[in-house]
């Protein structure tokens, strides 16, 4: 019996506590000092100490609460490995929440050791999903988790600023696996991909956001070349702190689990037609849709519509990913964002048939309706057969009898209704005695006898 999501969250919650004080303790150790600088109006931290070599500084993050609050208890934060490993194995034994493979874990501990999410890197792709079952308490399918590459994005401009660089990303990843080989590139000295005997992959990415090109940017911070991509900077846009369930726990930044399915229902469209990546954009986004529209409709209207608001080519193309997804998570996203169906460029409702069922617990009668996707529960109240098909009185054999006679009538009010009137049920549409006039005038005028 999973977990109920309150106790999974809690314990994850405290997890990520753990894990942030342990990797700032790690990172900063305790005979140096942290100095603030104000750069172009706003607040940075860095941490100074002393060695042979001289003095140096390594760089902290932009000025919050919460880093101020990590620097203040600085010196009293103490070692609690054990207890780290104990929630871990409590969230992976008991709640049955995903971990990665071994050999992922270590190379993403092999990074975050390294100071790649300290200085703002942010991991993305499916081993970022995998951390959304604990942040969210929702148990995600497991079939689209598995994944063999490992994705890391910056934005080069926090690179530049960062003032502070990792160890070569090549040396960081040969303490993970001694095989890691950088991938052949026709950009001389911009590598962006580094790749194991295993064929574990790591990839580097940037945001493309001037014009469109493949040539690899520089990420001086992370001291390796990066992929530009045209929208990761939506997706990396204020990420999250998250833990990857290996070891003690690897703490790491995510998206947003909103700008994370919002952006797959774009770049799905980015694809060819049948890929399996394609697919597997899709399946993540209808996992995290599914849960973020009725737990989180606030955090998911606002994604939505910022990157609606970017411009026709988004537009476009999140409008066509949402044509993919099943009639429930779509109707769902729509009653959030308050469109009707029709928003949806090419939807229809059709119908086969399908023979309809009188329901005594709701006083309908249901018939199937068909729409990409999947299909919609379609349901004529009793009051509005009786009031405007005359079966008032009539058992349930002879308003069936009535519905069959006028089915093609029902049927095409019930398209109208799901089609532009606002979603009441998401997968469904009830026709209703009150409705019934107003959507008889909207049907063309050979449908009205």
């Amino acid at each position: 019996m999973p977990a109920p999501p309150l106790i999974t969250q809690t314990t994850y919650a405290e997890l990520v506590e753990r894990c942030a004080s342990a990797a700032f303790g790690a990172s900063f150790p305790p005979d140096g000092v942290f100095i603030p600088k104000t750069i172009k109006g706003r607040r940075y931290w860095y941490f100074q100490s002393s060695s042979k070599a001289g003095r140096a500084q390594k760089y902290v993050g932009p000025e919050t609460p919460e880093l101020l609050e990590k620097i203040a208890h600085h010196k009293n934060a103490r070692d609690d490995e054990r207890e780290r490993r104990a929630l871990v194995s409590t969230l992976v034994r008991s709640f049955a929440l995903p971990r990665p493979i071994p050999e992922i874990g270590d190379i993403v501990a092999a990074l975050a050791k390294a100071g790649v999410f300290r200085l703002r890197g942010v991991l993305v792709g499916t081993v970022a999903y995998q951390t959304y079952s604990a942040m969210l308490g929702v148990k995600l399918p497991v079939r689209i988790l598995q994944t063999g590459d490992v994705d890391i994005a910056q934005f080069k401009n926090i690179s530049v600023a960062a003032k502070d660089r990792t160890p070569p990303i090549l040396d960081v990843l040969k303490e993970a696996d001694s095989t890691f080989r950088p991938v052949p590139t026709i950009h001389k000295g911009r590598v962006t991909s580094y790749t194991a005997k295993s064929g574990l992959r790591v990839d580097f990415l940037t945001p493309n956001e001037g014009p469109d090109t493949d040539t690899p940017q520089p990420l001086p911070a992370l001291q390796t070349g990066a992929q530009p991509l045209r929208f990761l900077d939506f997706l990396i846009y204020e990420p999250e702190p998250a833990v990857i369930l290996h070891d003690a726990g690897v703490y790491v930044n995510v998206p947003a689990p909103q700008r994370y399915a919002v952006h797959k229902l774009i770049i799905s469209r980015r694809r060819p037609e049948g890929a399996a990546k394609r697919d597997k954009d899709i399946q993540q986004a209808e996992a995290l849709l599914g849960f973020l529209w009725q737990k989180r409709p606030h955090e998911l209207r606002t994604a939505w519509e910022e990157a609606y608001q970017k411009g026709k080519e988004w537009r476009r193309l999140l409008i066509e990913g949402m044509s993919e997804l099943t009639p429930l998570v779509r109707d769902g996203i729509l009653k959030v964002i308050d469109r009707r169906p029709d928003f949806i460029t090419g939807i229809d409702l059709t119908f086969d048939n399908a023979p309809p069922r009188y329901d005594f617990s709701r006083h309908v009668i249901t018939f199937a309706g068909k729409t990409m996707g999947g299909s919609v529960q379609c349901a004529i109240s009793r009051e509005a057969l009786d009031d405007h098909f005359g079966t008032d009185g009539l058992d349930q054999k002879g308003k069936i009898e009535i519905f069959l006679k006028n089915r093609s009538t029902i049927e095409q009010i019930a398209r109208t209704k799901y089609l532009s009137y606002p979603i009441e049920e998401p997968g469904a549409v009830l026709v209703k005695t009150m409705d019934i006039p107003k959507l008889l005038k909207k049907r063309p005028s050979s449908l009205r006898n």
